[in-house]
């Protein structure tokens, strides 16, 4: 026997719109959206910690993952369309935020030295860990939404920030600490 539907809404709804979006679909969206921001927010900051580092692998690695980044714009850009939805970018506050103590970083630490090199490294990864934990929960409601192709778009993201947050890791181990703790 099939159910009958009253044609009222439940009093129980966590849906902020009537169309035919789910709740979970539509906190997906704005997951897409805060990221969006976020990484075009990254395209704008990073030359300016390109311009303030000094290690050559450090400023290598900052100039891949900005064309990297560039790639993640793209992304999610291919994304939206999958969606069925336009690019728009909604602010996130986080990304702000740890952008802004990275640019304080670089101007409270002396020109050229390993000092601000190791703070914007540090900087460096906490944007990474930030994206990290965003894109590895969204393809986790990718998943559960079903939205395999999504999914696998924002896998390949993930892959590359992991990617990035390591070099930064082997590039701080490797010499720069170590720099940085001779210094006066």
């Amino acid at each position: 026997m099939k159910k009958q539907e009253s044609g009222t809404e439940p009093k129980l709804s966590t849906k902020t719109t009537k169309d035919s979006s789910s709740a979970l679909q539509e906190l997906f969206t704005d997951g897409i959206r805060d990221l969006y921001w976020a990484e075009n927010h990254l395209v704008k900051a990073l030359p300016k910690m390109i311009s303030a580092a000094t290690a050559p692998e450090l400023v290598s690695a900052l100039e891949s993952h900005l064309e990297e980044t560039k790639t993640h714009v793209a992304r999610l850009e291919q994304i939206f369309e999958l969606l069925g939805e336009k690019a728009i970018a909604k602010k996130c506050d986080a990304m702000e935020g740890i952008t802004k103590e990275g640019e304080g970083i670089v101007e409270e630490t002396e020109p050229g030295t390993a000092t601000r090199d190791v703070g914007i490294i540090l900087a460096s990864q906490k944007v990474e860990h930030y994206e990290i934990a965003s894109y590895s929960g969204l393809i986790q409601l990718a998943t559960t939404l079903g939205l395999t192709e999504v999914g696998d778009l924002l896998e390949e993201t993930l892959s590359e920030e992991k990617n990035a947050d390591s070099k930064l890791s082997d590039i701080a181990g490797n010499e720069i600490n170590y720099k940085a703790a001779e210094e006066a």
